[in-house]
This record gives C-alpha cells, sequence and structure tokens, in this order.
C-alpha cells in the first residue's frame, strides 16, 4: 500500500532517519533509534512508513568503480534532431538499455540530453560513444566533456 508523503509531512525525526541511512544503508534499525533519540518501535514503524510511502526507493551497495576499472567518466551533451514527445519517449527507451550511461537527464539548454558516461578508458568511451549514444533515435550531434576527478559524488539508485 503506497502512501503519499508532502516534504511538509517528514518531521525532524524523520529528517534525522534519511540523513542517518544516507551515511549508513546497513545500520541496524537498534543503531538506528538510538542515534535519532526514538526507541526502536516507533522507529521501526516511521522507517516502514518512509518505505511504504516510496520516500526511500531502496537500498542498494556502494560499489568503487576504480576497483573495477571503471573510474573514467565523461559527460555527454546530446541534441536531437526531433523533440516531439514521441521522439522524446523513443530516446528516453533506448538511452536505458545503455548500461554505461550511469545516468540521463533531459536538459533546458541549447542541447537537450546530459549524460554521464563511465566506462574503463577513452577508447571504450569512444566506442560506446561512437556504437552506440550516436545510434540512438532521434541523436543529432554530441559533444563531450571528460572528467579528470571526482571531487564530490552522490550514488542514489
Amino acid at each position: 500500500m503506497e502512501n503519499s508523503i508532502k516534504p511538509a509531512d517528514l518531521d525532524e525525526y524523520d529528517r534525522r532517519i534519511l540523513a542517518a541511512l544516507r551515511e549508513d544503508g546497513r545500520i541496524t534499525v537498534t543503531d538506528l533509534a538510538q542515534r535519532i533519540g526514538l526507541s526502536k518501535t516507533p522507529c521501526q514503524q516511521r522507517l516502514k512508513r518512509l518505505i511504504e510511502s516510496r520516500v526511500i526507493l531502496g537500498f542498494t551497495a556502494l560499489i568503487d568503480p576504480a576497483k573495477l576499472a571503471l573510474d573514467h567518466v565523461a559527460f555527454t551533451e546530446v541534441k536531437l534532431s526531433d523533440t516531439r514527445e514521441k521522439a522524446l519517449e523513443e530516446f528516453n527507451a533506448a538511452v536505458r538499455r545503455i548500461p554505461e550511461v550511469e545516468e540521463c537527464h533531459m536538459i533546458a539548454s541549447s542541447f537537450d540530453y546530459l549524460l554521464k558516461v563511465r566506462t574503463a578508458d577513452i577508447r571504450k568511451y569512444r566506442i560506446v560513444l561512437g556504437e552506440r549514444i550516436s545510434s540512438l533515435p532521434h541523436v543529432a550531434s554530441t559533444s563531450t566533456y571528460i572528467s579528470m576527478e571526482t571531487i564530490r559524488e552522490t550514488v542514489r539508485s
């Protein structure tokens, strides 16, 4: 059952729960309750409500991309030849199928999408760009920016 929670519905305890889970998604309910200043049962009820209402979307493991030799990050601007709704839907569906694309954002700018692409190196990126991204539906042009160093990155599922 999915409840609807608005930002105004979140009180200080809910926000503390979310902050603690951002730091450590594997924290036990007992430790979480202690950290936020509630007893275990009310903390567990709040956590359940946040999950059921989809404020908390899930729990995932954070993987170090460098340990998998995937520490090359490129940001790719994509300009489409057609921006009617059907074309956007076709592009969106196709880009979701490219595993190297970690993020895809529709942008209000002189281009249409910004992709975050993670590969092993520039050679692998060139292949992904040339064979997969450039052949997505309605792609007119792309432009690439290579990340030299990641200063801060927030990982979400």
